[in-house]
């Protein structure tokens, strides 16, 4: 995790390098690209924090959400929750706080962290810090506490703020409880929570639907499934793609694989298209079934119909290609995978490597690795068998 994490923090810093406008003067960029060629490269965390802090000095680098993220993660990944705090309590000094956005960023960084008791600190502050608090923060306090898996605050956050902000709950409150309940397990609470936006006047949207659908069909509760479908189709909201992945889940999740090719068939002919995560869910049943030829049919035809396969697709086939003894095209799918900046899990790459190895196939094996350190995997985590 920590590997991947590093990597899409230097993907995605080289990325804003060499976008960064040059509209200003000739030193504009020279300046921005080494701010962040000194942020990516540096592999001490407390440096990387000091250098964060040094550079959130400039407004533009402030203006930069994508950053933020990336660099949080890298730290969450780490575990290194005081460096975390250390550089979002440091954005507190500069006058972007009394802006709403820029506070829901910093609240929210803490959520992704599982740092409610900070993101709840930051929002009480709010009104010393001359920000206003609407609906908005409200919505980012209440998905950091289920970002941060404190179901027990949610109800209470839920039901105490809104009267004490003087705000409503929107759409986006209640789809964040129903994805809490779901979460938790509750799902009849879940269902409650539409008769709820009724009471206060607020439709369900398509995401109020698919997040219900998602939570029935990850129970195995199809009986319940059909009743949301039913009152979608009440409300007058369409099911998109992501509604029939959701049953396309479920469905492989309780062995129906041939259902599941019917349904992915009945939406290659009609207006909703199957999609990467349509095809993986295919991938995914074939392999736990042991039918690795089909498996295999379904990733060729995804790449006939212009579908990119991402790193779910290649962490599906590549064991299963290893533990049948394919290791040609695991190898090959090791090799795409890196080509297309789909970074596997090291296990997944060294399982792969050490396949090769048995199959007396070093020359490969050798090359699997050398392409592993050039895309910042560690030397531990991806290496030659002793």
């Amino acid at each position: 995790m920590a590997t991947l994490s590093r990597l899409l923090f230097r993907t995605f810093c080289t990325s804003l390098a060499t976008t960064t406008t040059t509209t200003t003067t000739t030193t504009t960029t020279p300046t921005m690209n080494s701010i962040v060629d000194k942020l990516f490269k540096e592999r001490n965390l407390t440096k990387l924090a000091e250098n964060f802090k040094k550079s959130s000095e400039s407004y533009r680098f402030r203006c930069k959400h994508r950053i933020y993220q990336v660099t949080v993660r890298r730290l969450a990944s780490a575990n290194r929750l005081s460096l975390i705090e250390d550089i979002l309590e440091a954005q507190k000094k500069y006058s972007d706080i009394s802006t709403e956005g820029f506070a829901i960023r910093l609240i929210s960084l803490y959520g992704e962290s599982g740092m409610f008791d900070h993101a709840r600190k930051l929002f009480d502050e709010l009104p010393s810090l001359r920000c206003r608090r609407t609906v908005k923060s409200f919505n980012a306090l209440l998905n950091a506490c289920v970002d941060s898996k404190k179901f027990d605050h949610v109800e209470r956050v839920f039901g105490e703020m809104p009267s004490e902000l003087s705000v409503d709950p929107d759409v986006y409150s209640f789809n964040i409880m129903i994805r809490a309940f779901c979460e938790m397990g509750s799902l009849d609470s879940a269902v409650l929570m539409l008769d709820e936006m009724g009471k206060k006047g607020v439709e369900p949207n398509l995401i109020s639907f698919n997040t219900l659908l998602c939570g029935f069909y990850d129970s195995a509760r199809f009986d319940q499934c059909e009743k949301v479908w039913i009152l979608m189709e009440k409300s007058n909201v369409k099911p998109d793609i992501r509604s029939y992945n959701a049953k396309l889940r479920g469905l492989v999740a309780v062995g129906k694989i041939s259902e599941a090719v019917e349904l992915v068939e009945e939406l290659g002919s009609g207006e909703i298209k199957p999609d990467i995560h349509s095809f993986n869910a295919l991938i995914k049943g074939f392999c736990k079934d042991g039918n690795l030829e089909e498996a295999k049919r379904v990733y060729d035809d995804l790449l006939k119909k212009d579908c990119v396969p991402i790193r779910s697709t290649f962490e599906a086939l590549v064991p299963s290609l290893c533990e049948n003894g394919d290791l040609d095209l695991a190898f090959k799918l090791c090799k795409d995978s890196m080509s297309r900046r789909c970074m596997l899990d090291a296990r997944v790459l060294q399982g792969a490597v050490d396949g090769l190895v048995e199959k007396s196939k070093v020359e490969e094996a050798e090359k699997l690795v050398e392409l592993a350190r050039a895309n910042s995997y560690s030397r531990s985590s991806v290496k030659m068998p002793s």
